[in-house]
């Protein structure tokens, strides 16, 4: 098994002092052959307080067609309502609570999504980390494949050279044999 410093210098051609944290994790984890690989989203969802998921369904909600529709269905429903009531209507035009509700409304509505807004940020730049360590493991890994790969044609290479010598070996050595004879054929040694 290779350790980190091994790790370090062979493939990102770096000193293990100025390894970066991620850098770090990912040549840990493989010396111990684990895994880089894992559920970002789970672990970040459970780390959300109550405050943090209603501030994003809130935010889902409110981003959301289903709530245009109902929302200018209720403007519209609130604006036909108090012109049909006239005299008796609760916001006669022109619609002064109607824009005190709104305006609530957009005040409420406004740092729920910027807090969501937030935390989705701070969940990219997790998974961007992650992300990160699981390509630098894959690269790491493919170009040990190549390494090996590199290194069992060459084993290779020089099985066949040595198998083309002996077999040249023995051709040379048939040749002087049937030379011995007096029944040799055609030099095919080249020589």
């Amino acid at each position: 098994m290779k350790t980190v410093p091994e790790l370090a210098s062979r493939w990102l051609k770096l000193h293990p002092d100025a390894l970066t944290r991620a850098q770090r994790n990912v040549l840990e984890r493989m010396a111990e052959r684990q895994p880089v690989a894992r559920d970002i989203s789970a672990a970040y969802q459970n780390r959300l307080s109550y405050g943090d998921r209603l501030a994003d369904a809130m935010a889902r909600t409110g981003g959301s067609w289903g709530f245009i529709g109902g929302f200018l269905l209720f403007l519209v429903l609130w604006t036909l309502g108090n012109l049909w009531l006239a005299g008796r209507a609760f916001d006669p035009y022109p619609f002064i609570f109607l824009n005190l509700v709104l305006s609530t409304l957009a005040a409420i509505q406004a740092p729920v999504i910027l807090m969501s807004q937030n935390r989705q940020t701070e969940h990219d730049r997790i998974d961007a980390a992650h992300d990160y360590e699981v390509n630098l493991k894959a690269e790491i890994e493919i170009m040990a494949l190549h390494d090996k790969l590199d290194q069992l044609r060459n084993e290779q290479i020089m099985a066949l050279l040595e198998r083309i010598e002996a077999v040249a070996e023995e051709v040379r050595r048939l040749e002087v044999f049937e030379r011995a004879r007096g029944t040799a054929g055609p030099d095919i040694s080249g020589g």
